[in-house]
């Protein structure tokens, strides 16, 4: 039965890593394409929305589907759970994406009919990853994830910290969503700027932490000072999210 339900997840597990490695070829290809093209690298319409996005979401993506293996959660609900998460991923990368070669903001545009329409799909697809992710560090808390020493801790922590990730990114959109809609279209733009330093020293806590334990485990130090090493890790982690977190605070 355990085997039957780990050769389900597997295809699954594979058509995660393709489509990461995809979106991330995209993010390089866009690189190429402002090396070429030109334009402002900041700004609501730049290329470094399709390359950063398409190296984040790709690289988020993979780092998901290999720290979920570590989850004491059902495999079919996590094939589920990925399968869908892979396809929110695509569709957001692709909407960015879509917007950037049409020379208009991916987030928060408003000006057409179908602006709006894009806008407001990758405002449904991020609270999709809000709700995905979630169900994911909730997992994490309840039930102590496997792996070697320092893995559950660090499985544990990015998530925790993941989920800051998501709620600077929820609280973007929303302050940019409310003042789009009021008419401050302009200020809309601009008023997410200040959560991007959490939102990006955050997001990729879940593949930093997991990974910093994986090669520990190649090591031959002992337990004792692999588990130290990672809670060091996960303090320093912290305190830059914290510092991310006041630097918005105070220039508010």
């Amino acid at each position: 039965m355990i085997r039957a339900l780990k050769s389900h997840v597997r295809p699954a597990e594979r058509l995660c890593h393709a489509t990461g490695a995809l979106l991330i070829l995209s993010g390089l290809v866009h690189l190429v394409v402002f090396a070429v093209d030109g334009g402002p690298w900041y700004g609501p319409v730049s290329w470094r929305k399709p390359v950063t996005f398409g190296l984040s979401f790709g690289a988020t993506l993979i780092a998901v589907t290999w720290v979920t293996s570590y989850l004491r959660v059902g495999a079919r609900l996590r094939t589920v759970l990925l399968v869908v998460f892979a396809a929110d991923c695509v569709v957001e990368v692709g909407g960015i994406t879509l917007q950037a070669w049409r020379r208009v903001p991916s987030h928060l545009d408003m000006e057409t009919p179908f602006d709006t329409a894009v806008s407001m799909t990758l405002a449904v697809g991020g609270a999709v990853l809000v709700v995905l992710l979630t169900v994911f560090a909730v997992a994490s808390l309840r039930h102590r994830p496997t792996g070697p020493t320092g893995m559950a801790l660090a499985v544990r922590s990015g998530f925790a910290i993941l989920l800051v990730a998501l709620a600077s990114g929820a609280a973007m959109i929303a302050r940019g969503v409310v003042l789009a809609r009021t008419g401050h279209q302009e200020a809309a733009y601009h008023s997410t700027a200040l959560l991007k330093p959490l939102h990006g020293v955050s997001l990729h806590a879940v593949l930093v932490l997991p990974a910093l334990a994986w090669l520990l485990s190649r090591t031959s130090w002992s337990e004792t000072v692999r588990l130290r090493t990672v809670a060091v890790a996960v303090g320093c982690y912290a305190v830059a999210v914290a510092g991310a977190g006041v630097w918005a605070v105070v220039t508010y």
